[in-house]
């Protein structure tokens, strides 16, 4: 677990932090992301290609 800042306000003179919990991915939410970037590239990639012909 993580403890992440999410805010940073004055309140009567006084900083005041609003914190949130954050966990790390789970294995096949790390394979989801990797695989939706790797598709992500090609159509970007074969979009470039079929621009510069």
């Amino acid at each position: 677990m993580t403890i992440v800042p999410l805010e940073l306000y004055l309140s009567r003179g006084r900083a005041k932090l609003k914190i949130g919990l954050a966990s790390r991915k789970q294995v096949h939410d790390k394979r989801e992301t990797l695989k939706k970037r790797d598709v992500e590239r090609e159509v970007a990639r074969r979009l470039n290609d079929r621009s510069k012909k």
